[in-house]
């Protein structure tokens, strides 16, 4: 039976170039609801550069990207969030001398309407939208089982722990799609699969979620469909099985050094 749900986020034919170096050419996607969607290639495949023109982080040099069904070609970084589009970067963008709770009350802040002044006199919008931030923010802290580091300082946590705070910050923006870009980078063998678990949680729990990694144990074992890109280009795109088996895929990736069906284990 075809598959007949509207894309919630789309690229089409998209290109970026700074100089002469084409970083991104013509590469097409599209994200369904409800799905974990992964992004792999080799180092200077163009991934990042593709995820940035996909959160208006940069503006493409040719085609379009829509987000249910309309068009955000060039759209700000800040109107992305506002259209509940969070992303994570490569590395940890924590206030580490900050507690868990005070880290993703920031991410409540877009939806917010006080201003310096307010903070300062501690008026009556400051107090209620301070209410709303720590009530929101402990939410998400019980829901994703991260409640009990609530008054930890972010910089005493673990590595992978801090991955999942940085996470519960962007989903203070309820976010319609959340984009990790290689989120398991310098976790250890058990950090990785927890949090393989802790991102198949959120899937569960309704959250859309694409992810960027170079960890193809990782990938393999958690996205429903894979894009593929090498050169900036793509390759390929489909399940974790059909990419495992395709042959351009073998030789661009899985060729170096890393046997396809490792992939699965």
């Amino acid at each position: 039976m075809a598959d007949t749900r509207k894309p919630l986020l789309e690229a089409k034919g998209i290109c970026k170039y700074f100089g002469g170096l084409k970083a991104v050419e013509e590469v097409d996607m599209q994200i369904m609801q409800g799905e974990i969607f992964g992004i792999i290639g080799p180092n200077g495949a163009g991934k990042t550069t593709f995820f940035n023109v996909c959160t208006g982080i940069y503006p493409p040099t040719k085609g379009k990207i829509f987000f249910e069904g309309e068009d955000i070609t060039g759209i700000s970084p800040e109107k992305a969030a506002q259209k509940r589009i969070a992303r994570t970067f490569q590395n940890l963008q924590l206030f580490k001398f900050m507690t868990v709770l005070d880290n993703v009350k920031i991410g409540c802040h877009i939806k917010t309407s006080s201003n310096l002044f307010d903070a300062i006199v501690h008026t009556k919008k400051y107090r209620r939208d301070e209410e709303y931030a720590i009530e929101k923010s402990l939410d998400i802290l019980r829901s994703i089982d991260l409640y009990e580091y609530r008054d930890t300082m972010a910089g005493n946590l673990s590595y992978g722990m801090q991955r999942k705070v940085e996470i519960a910050r962007a989903l203070a923006l309820d976010p319609k799609i959340l984009l990790l870009d290689e989120p398991a980078a310098g976790m250890n063998p058990p950090e990785t699969r927890s949090l393989m678990e802790f991102i198949k949680m959120l899937n569960k729990e309704g959250y859309t979620i694409t992810v960027i990694e170079h960890d193809m144990k990782f990938v393999m074992n958690s996205c429903d469909r894979i894009l593929v890109l090498n050169f900036g280009e793509k390759i390929f795109e489909g399940t974790p099985d059909e990419v495992k088996v395709n042959k351009e895929v073998q030789s661009a990736y899985f060729g170096r050094g890393l046997v396809a069906g490792e992939a699965l284990k």
